[in-house]
């Protein structure tokens, strides 16, 4: 494993164990997108492998902070990364430089090189996305759970306008380029939103709206969670009952061949009762037969137990159940369970496939168990009828 990812890593967990939920905008997705400008930035701006990497590591880090709380954030991150980069053998030159990077990210400071105009710009990128208004919701969102900082629509739209018009500029060339024009775009698009909101407060109304879808599809609803918990708890539930209907058949026909085996074929050397040997026979080829259907339904089967980490990058590896990984190392196991915990579609997916295999596992015990039914009571009927038939023909 190289070193960026060893340090993604250490972030993804990190975060991951203690910052909160309230931060819904100063979290590991945020961090994502702004190592991934990082990276644009690096290419384009001809940056050698070693400032490159201190790049990286400082994006990395750069919001780890926040686990401190958002006051003087970047300075607590400083920390942080200081700490680990020392766990990691790195010198101080390079420690040094990483921490001064993330500094660099601090609202007001000026830029002093071409390093720190990289990560500045990155750590801004999102002035210039695309979905700009949906991102801007979520710090929003984040400074009045934290902050108790409340904005209206109209006042919140003003704030982001005064700050992409007044407070902020792009430093290094290939953002200027690329990135301005994309930015001059969203600050279009905030004047409109200002104008329909100073005009019209039906309006706001829908604005209010909007901001709500927007933050359900960035969350995961709670809904969706309860959905997965109830389906599974149901599946978890109909398996036990049908394992336990099996064992009861087991245990019946088991007693059934017991008591034959002990009562009556003792009885049949005995000339007078030859006509008890077709069903004594019946009752026994029934039982028999019931309980190796009943043991087929209940039969677990288990797979290689094993996976690459090909696997897990083509999302190939449902990591919910236990018979993909139980042959793999402990260090792997958890490697793979962060990589899936990262992409929300990998993670959601897997739950998806998970309850998906436990309904046709379902599926195929009660198929099975509905079989051993069909044959213990064609069974019974057909003994009992052998029997009456036996003693009738006898003369008894």
């Amino acid at each position: 494993m190289n070193f960026i990812q060893h340090a993604e890593d250490f972030v993804f967990k990190l975060l991951k164990d203690n910052l909160s939920n309230l931060y819904t905008y100063h979290n590991f997705n945020h961090t994502q997108k702004v190592v991934s400008a990082t990276r644009i930035l690096i290419t384009n701006e001809k940056v050698n492998d070693n400032d490159a990497e201190a790049l990286l590591v400082a994006a990395w880090f750069h919001d780890t902070g926040y686990i401190k709380g958002p006051t003087s954030h970047e300075e607590a991150s400083a920390v942080i990364v200081k700490q680990f980069l020392l766990d990691n053998n790195k010198d101080e030159e390079f420690i040094d430089k990483v921490a001064s990077l993330i500094r660099a990210t601090e609202v007001n400071y000026e830029p002093q090189n071409i390093l720190e105009k990289i990560i500045k710009d990155a750590d801004y990128s999102h002035f210039a996305s695309e979905d700009y208004i949906a991102t801007c919701q979520l710090l929003r969102e984040e400074w009045k759970l934290t902050q108790e900082k409340e904005y209206t629509d109209l006042e919140w739209m003003t704030e982001n306008r005064r700050i992409l018009v007044s407070c902020h500029r792009y430093f290094t060339d290939y953002a200027k380029e690329k990135w301005q024009p994309v930015k001059d775009k969203n600050i279009l698009l905030l004047h409109k939103e200002i104008q329909k909101l100073s005009g019209n407060i039906e309006n706001i109304s829908k604005s209010k709206i909007k901001k709500k879808k927007l933050e359900k599809l960035e969350r995961p609803e709670r809904g969706i969670d309860t959905m997965f918990r109830t389906t599974l708890s149901n599946h978890t539930r109909l398996s036990e009952i049908a394992d336990s209907k099996a064992n009861i058949l087991l245990s019946v026909n088991a007693i059934i061949i017991s008591i034959a085996l002990s009562t009556l074929i003792p009885k049949l050397d005995s000339p007078g009762n030859v006509h008890l040997i077709v069903p004594t026979f019946i009752l026994l080829m029934f039982s028999v037969i019931s309980i190796i259907f009943a043991i087929m339904s209940t039969r677990p089967k288990v797979t290689s137990g094993t996976f690459t980490r090909q696997d897990i990058e083509d999302k190939k590896v449902n990591l919910l159940f236990f018979g993909n990984f139980y042959k793999m190392p402990l260090d792997e196991y958890q490697w793979a369970v962060n990589e899936m915990m990262k992409d929300r579609d990998y993670l959601y997916n897997s739950m998806i496939k998970d309850l998906y295999y436990l309904g046709l596992v379902l599926n195929r015990k009660y198929k099975l168990l509905r079989t051993t039914y069909t044959v213990f009571m064609i069974g019974i009927i057909c003994s009992v009828f052998a029997f009456v038939w036996a003693f009738k023909t006898s003369g008894i």
